[in-house]
């Protein structure tokens, strides 16, 4: 903690002008609307910000936990009050480049990618319109719907490898992207910056056309009305994680202010009053149900927090990633 500390000085005596949030509830800043006080949030509004920040962090021992739009995440009631949290939310340049394909940078959400690729006629992005999340978030998960993922418009990312204080440009191959994974998710220490999308010519009012039909798709099977953090599991290998709920009779199901939607199995929502223990023990119950029912163990699709916390009535512990140190070393 004394390290945290110090390191929070430097970076208020290196950059005055920084928005520095101190002992911030995290449920002002996810869709879960759950959570307790993180040490400290920053938000860069610019690379080189960004980059000074971390550059202090390392030579204080502290790895920061970097959050986009905070869209698929649960925080714990009781807070974290050893975690620096770097968001990235004010790293919102997009701009069509002169061949043609689009750069954004990290903080911009996929819903106005989606809608900046629809304005320059570039289709491609059409199942992005409707998702919460942003464009750094999006490619460390691979986010898609619809029958699309990113890494079908993805050309390249640029990252902050934090051990080496340095930047990188990965072409598409070697982000390594997988259903809902890609290497960001393995080699600790990244901060993804911008990426590049390359997309095909298409006809714009088409193109507009087809997302409202995904988005009218969406207001009319997901609970959009209440907190939720998205898919809370995985789609299994042959399966459908919400056919698989429903199968176990837990569409509705609530443990405290949590609760499977009725309207749609694969998602958790916060009914208002809901804590991170509501959510967690009811993702134990509903993984436990499924496990009995079909033999299928499902795993979630949201990160949870704190980092010890593991799913272990059925199937293998989750993982998830732990903020020390050694986060800076490749897995």
């Amino acid at each position: 903690m004394e390290n945290l500390e110090w390191a929070i000085a430097r970076i208020k005596a290196a950059l005055p002008g920084l928005p520095l949030l101190e002992n911030e509830n995290m449920a002002e800043h996810c869709s879960f609307k759950i959570g307790g006080p993180v040490r400290a949030m920053a938000i860069p509004g610019d690379v080189s910000s960004l980059s000074k920040i971390c550059y202090l962090l390392k030579e204080e021992h502290i790895a920061p936990y970097m959050l986009g739009n905070g869209t698929n995440i649960l925080f714990p009631d009781e807070g974290l009050n050893d975690l620096f949290i770097i968001s990235t939310q004010r790293l919102t340049r997009m701009f069509q480049l002169p061949d043609g394909a689009i750069y954004a940078e990290a903080g911009v959400s996929l819903a106005k990618l989606a809608s900046f690729a629809q304005q320059n006629s570039l289709q491609g992005l059409e199942f992005a319109s409707g998702i919460p999340g942003s464009v750094g978030g999006g490619l460390i998960m691979n986010a898609g719907a619809y029958g699309g993922e990113l890494k079908d418009t993805v050309e390249s990312v640029v990252l902050y490898y934090l051990p080496e204080q340095r930047l990188y440009e990965l072409t598409k191959e070697q982000c390594a992207f997988g259903y809902r994974s890609s290497l960001f998710q393995k080699l600790g220490g990244c901060v993804i910056l911008s990426a590049v999308f390359r997309l095909e010519q298409g006809d714009g009012e088409e193109i507009a056309a087809k997302m409202r039909e995904l988005n009218q798709r969406r207001r009319e099977k997901q609970p959009l009305d209440l907190p939720s953090a998205g898919s809370a599991f995985k789609r299994p290998e042959g399966h459908f994680a919400a056919a698989l709920i429903d199968q176990a009779g837990l569409k509705g199901f609530r443990v405290g202010g949590a609760q499977v939607s009725e309207k749609h199995a694969g998602f958790v929502v916060n009914t208002g009053s809901a804590t991170s223990h509501d959510v967690y023990d009811l993702m134990i119950e509903v993984r436990k149900r499924v496990h009995d029912h079909s033999g299928v163990v499902l795993e979630p699709e949201m990160i949870l927090l704190p980092p010890d916390f593991k799913l272990e009535d059925h199937g293998p512990a989750i993982p998830l990633h732990r903020i020390t140190e050694t986060d800076t070393e490749e897995e």
